[in-house]
């Protein structure tokens, strides 16, 4: 009697046919991921190569301009004054076309221009960067139709120019600048330090707010209210409200240091390094610890008590139940949030921004993104950086998931 060999799991007929209805369900969401994550993603990479400042964006366009001119009282000039807005970018096959109104008759054309009708066309090879033609055409036209021929049939031109985010030429220059540029190394620093002491700071501070507010009291429902305002105030106001109050010349702080003794003279909390990145960090710690508070507190609130009422009978001290009980049982929530804490706290620009603008050692690289690509509309350097935050957290990602994760078992 001979046994029928039966295929592997998963490979048969209908596990096949449920993979494809699986895809096939999954492709809108794929696609939809591929368009709004992974195409911007590579566009920015691309950009990265590329020689382009701010004015690069679009290609370069013929610009012309026309105007009448009267040369005594009976010549009569139709000008166009064309010109390459460009410095740099040569335009190619350069067309202009204008439709004259009736009653305008044309001298001697130049030898670039012809006429069809009552449509003009003048034809030039290109334009070289920056350079200016000028057209002056004879022309024999009552005074009356001065305004029409001016703004009433419009002068087209077109012209064909290399659109350097499409073209083939690449550079590496853009990661040359930033790496040789002075403060490089100071702005990973700032990031660093921005990024952990925020990140643990605030997982540590939601830790303990988790642990005051997992004990039943009465308020206890105000009091964990009152602790989410951070989070969810807008971070406009509550930014400009602490740039107002650690103010060295009217802010409430200081004043209030000065009067208690505590300094001699207004401390300088925004403005002077390193207060200006130990103050932005507290503020990263103070705004977004609830997040931690909320996970933390959900999580410590479904473990069993029956653990910590035989650990009491054992005589166990509340801090070896929160080390031996607690804290194991925290530790998957606790490495997941910081994950995430630190992906959005590295990526994290407004803050700075809204407090010091990136000054008084405390510019990031989002921070440094933002001035190369429109403060000195740079926008290859300014994607570069972007490219260099990229690798930066897909690097942290891969030593977490590699490493971190599989202690805590994720």
């Amino acid at each position: 009697m001979t046994e029928t060999a039966t295929p592997p799991k998963g490979t048969g007929p209908l596990a096949k046919r449920e993979a494809r209805l699986a895809w096939s369900l999954l492709l809108p969401t794929l696609t939809a991921v591929m368009v709004v994550v992974l195409l911007p993603l590579l566009a920015i990479v691309w950009i990265s190569f590329k020689p382009v400042g701010l004015a690069d964006l679009r290609p370069a366009a013929p610009v012309v301009r026309e105007d009448v001119r009267n040369i005594g009282e009976a010549d009569q000039l139709i000008r166009y004054r064309i010109r390459n807005p460009s410095q740099d970018d040569p335009i190619g096959n350069v067309v202009l076309r204008d439709v004259l109104p009736e009653g305008v008759s044309l001298g001697a054309l130049p030898e670039a221009c012809a006429m069809e009708g009552a449509a003009l066309s003048c034809r030039f090879e290109a334009l070289g960067g920056g350079e200016r033609v000028t057209l002056e055409i004879p022309a024999d036209f009552d005074a009356s139709l001065e305004d029409a021929i001016e703004d009433d049939t419009p002068v087209e031109i077109t012209g064909d120019a290399v659109n350097v985010l499409t073209s083939g030429e690449f550079t590496l220059d853009n990661f040359r600048a930033i790496f040789d540029a002075r403060e490089f190394w100071s702005v990973i620093w700032a990031t660093l330090f921005y990024t952990v002491v925020g990140t643990v700071g605030a997982l540590v501070v939601g830790l303990f707010a988790a642990l005051l507010l997992n004990l039943s009291f009465r308020g206890q429902g105000v009091l964990r209210g009152l602790y989410l305002f951070p989070y969810v105030a807008p971070v406009i106001a509550v930014a400009f409200s602490w740039v107002i109050l650690f103010d060295p010349t009217s802010g409430s702080i200081n004043a209030l240091l000065v009067q208690m003794g505590v300094v001699d003279a207004p401390v300088n909390f925004f403005g002077v390094r390193p207060n200006a990145l130990i103050m932005v960090t507290v503020f990263e710690i103070w705004r977004y610890f609830p997040l931690s508070f909320l996970f933390i507190l959900a999580r410590m609130q479904s473990i069993d008590t029956d653990m910590y009422e035989a650990a009491d009978v054992d005589g166990a001290t509340p801090f070896q139940k929160f080390r031996y009980l607690s804290l194991p049982m925290l530790m998957g929530i606790l490495s997941v949030l910081f994950l995430l804490r630190f992906i959005w706290t590295f990526n994290k620009f407004d803050d700075i921004f809204l407090l010091t603008g990136g000054n008084a050692g405390t510019r990031t690289l989002t921070v440094n993104v933002y001035e190369q690509a429109f403060a000195v509309s740079n926008i290859g350097a300014g994607a570069a950086v972007a490219v260099v935050i990229l690798c930066c957290l897909l690097a942290f990602s891969w030593f977490f998931f590699r490493f971190m994760s599989k202690e805590e078992g994720l």
